[in-house]
């Protein structure tokens, strides 16, 4: 009879035990999986670095822009891009010059869900764009020409200030975070001109920020930019 009782004391100090040791590990999980990885929430400034690069090899082309956004929410970013263009481009009867600067505004909402603390983004936007420039008319060539009687070039220049193009814009891009608070990204636009303000006697082909206008009132756009976040805060 003793023995049946040892045996029961043995057997219940043994669950016991081990009933001690799952509620330790249940625990020790537990403060595992509510570890709180905090997102960062700052200024990211950068620069497109295409643009520079396409000036070395297009020397009708010369250009800059400087980019930046601001993190409002856990996806939502306010995003900006100003800038400067001058482009030469040449058509079958024209050459002329646009210069001037461009300023983009709006939104960029990241769809791709980070694991743990990573800060990579698969983002869809969208901008108000205005762009403030002058053309210039370097040489044309009247539209009549003929087998036995052709035109002849005319280089005398023609100038027109105070231009602008009002517009929106669609964007789609990737950014990854390669370093510390060091972005790399890569970016694609659609364009729709919203209003043109162009000159009298020819049209725009080109207004800085916009890039080429095609007769639908349409543009695309890319951007590679280097940017790097200025964190305030963790939340």
């Amino acid at each position: 009879m003793y023995k049946y009782i040892i045996s029961i004391c043995f057997l219940f100090v043994f669950v016991n035990g081990q009933s001690q040791e799952q509620k330790k590990d249940t625990l020790v999980d537990a403060k595992k999986d509510s570890i709180v990885y905090k997102s960062k929430y700052g200024l990211r400034l950068g620069m497109d670095i295409s643009k520079p690069i396409l000036a070395q090899f297009n020397s009708s082309y010369t250009g800059y822009e400087i980019v930046g956004d601001y993190r409002i929410k856990k996806n939502l970013y306010l995003a900006a891009e100003v800038g400067f263009e001058e482009e030469t481009t040449t058509e079958d009867y024209t050459n002329s010059t646009s210069k001037g600067t461009y300023l983009r505004l709006g939104v960029n909402y990241n769809v791709y869900k980070n694991w743990l603390d990573m800060n990579n983004e698969i983002f869809i936007g969208a901008r108000y764009g205005l762009s403030l420039f002058d053309q210039t008319l370097n040489s044309y060539t009247p539209n009549v020409n003929t087998l036995y009687f052709p035109a002849d070039q005319i280089t005398s220049t023609v100038s027109a200030t105070d231009l602008n193009v009002h517009w929106t814009e669609f964007v789609i891009g990737l950014k990854v975070e390669t370093f510390k608070n060091f972005f790399v990204s890569f970016s694609g636009s659609y364009k729709i001109s919203m209003s043109v303000k162009e000159p009298d006697n020819f049209e725009t082909l080109y207004a800085p920020g916009f890039n080429r206008i095609f007769d639908s009132g349409t543009g695309f756009g890319f951007n590679y930019t280097l940017t790097y976040l200025i964190p305030f805060k963790k939340k």
